[in-house]
């Protein structure tokens, strides 16, 4: 048997949504050990009930106020190495009636609390030779009408992903931006029901394509880093602007 301090740990924010949750599952399924973030306990703890049992780990939080007790409670296991940025909010609207509150929001979960998490724990990524991956948004990679705030959120965090990748050279840790276009998760729901169109979840990525890509990229030799993975759902016309209403992963 595997000691606890020798097995593989990966952190993942927005464990509960979409995308996190499939993620969830696929490292689970490598043998990784796991600690689990999402704002509801009831819904981390009813997800870890599903995993191997004495394998996972979970704290809730706000991250947009408590990113810095997550952190915490990562560096008091034996070791990281994996952190999955998968937490996300969503607004969208013209800048001109964008709440500050939602301003905040949008910053302080999409960008301040991977920026604080990750410079937290890199220390602990350096001795494992780890990995950060960052789930952004292809409103990271362009912009358009009503999206301002969001897409300004999505584009900090690809020039944070950027900056470290460069910065982190030569220690063996690898960062690795995705970029998903329209997911079949529960915020893209959210966004197309305030958008009053009808939801087809098969004309959407499914959350497991998008995980299984990060996993091969995960088990890549040492000797290869991706970078950056874009991912599009296949014959899905660009979606028409959206309607102003928040929505949150």
């Amino acid at each position: 048997m595997v000691a606890a301090e020798e097995r593989s740990l990966a952190l993942v924010t927005g464990a509960t949504g979409g995308i996190g949750r499939a993620l969830v599952r696929r490292l689970a399924e490598s043998g990784m050990d796991l600690l689990l973030s999402a704002r509801s306990d009831a819904a981390l703890a009813a997800l870890a009930a599903t995993l191997p049992p004495g394998r996972t780990r979970h704290h809730a939080c706000d991250l947009a106020r408590d990113a810095g007790r997550l952190a915490d409670a990562a560096l008091a296991l034996p070791r990281i190495d994996l952190i999955v940025h998968a937490a996300g909010v969503h607004d969208s609207g013209p800048w001109e009636t964008t709440e500050d509150a939602t301003l905040r929001s949008l910053l302080a979960v999409n960008v301040e609390a991977p920026t604080l998490l990750t410079r937290r724990l890199l220390p602990r990524l350096r001795a494992t030779q780890g990995m950060v991956v960052f789930l952004n948004s292809t409103r990271g990679l362009d912009v358009a009408e009503h999206v301002g705030p969001y897409a300004a959120s999505k584009h900090a965090l690809r020039a944070l992903a950027d900056t470290l990748r460069l910065e982190v050279q030569g220690s063996g840790i690898r960062v690795l931006s995705v970029y998903p276009g329209s997911t079949d998760t529960p915020m893209q729901r959210a966004i197309q029901e305030t958008k009053g169109h009808p939801y087809d979840p098969d004309t959407f990525i499914r959350p497991d394509d998008i995980a299984a890509m990060v996993m091969a990229a995960l088990v890549l030799p040492r000797t290869a880093e991706v970078s950056d993975i874009t991912i599009r759902p296949l014959g899905r016309p660009p979606d028409p602007l959206p309607a102003a209403g928040p929505a949150a992963a």
